[in-house]
């Protein structure tokens, strides 16, 4: 049986005597429910790198998309800009990116990833993959791709895309 970030079972079965069978029946009372156990397993998985999922997703953004705006990155990820300033000043002082100038405009930052981080990256990108798959080995590939696609949806409405 899955157990969630505070040990507790995760019983897909309401229990009348907890009074959990409203809840139990909510999407959104469900999703973050599976988000804990994700994300509890995710800094397990990368604890010694030391990385959290958000200092992984603005790497991400660098690397994948290499001179990406720190604006682009915030709106992208929907952090605050001066939350995003102490992620950066993280991975800089890790040594996984630089900021340059974006010519034209002077107040931008563009996020370049150096040597170290693309292999940092590579890596932990391989651990996330690993961890997801086995969180989500009691799917199917074709479930999983379906999960994928529903959340994207819901995330295009929610988003206004």
């Amino acid at each position: 049986m899955p157990v969630s970030a505070n040990k507790m079972p995760l019983d897909p079965v309401a229990d009348p005597k907890l009074g959990t069978e409203a809840l139990d029946r909510l999407i959104g009372y469900n999703l973050k429910r599976v988000y804990i156990t994700i994300q509890a397993d995710f800094r397990e998985t990368l604890a010694e790198e030391d990385i959290s999922p958000r200092v992984f997703s603005v790497l991400s953004l660098a690397v994948e998309t290499p001179g990406v705006t720190q604006s682009e990155v915030a709106r992208l990820l929907g952090i605050e800009r001066s939350g995003l300033v102490a992620i950066v000043d993280e991975l800089e002082r890790r040594g996984f990116v630089t900021r340059a100038s974006v010519l034209g405009d002077r107040r931008a930052q563009a996020l370049q990833p150096t040597p170290s981080g693309q292999s940092f990256y590579r890596s932990a990108l391989a651990a996330v993959q690993a961890h997801e798959d086995k969180l989500l080995s009691v799917l199917s590939k074709a479930e999983q791709a379906q999960l994928l696609d529903m959340l994207h949806r819901i995330r295009r409405m929610s988003e206004g895309d």
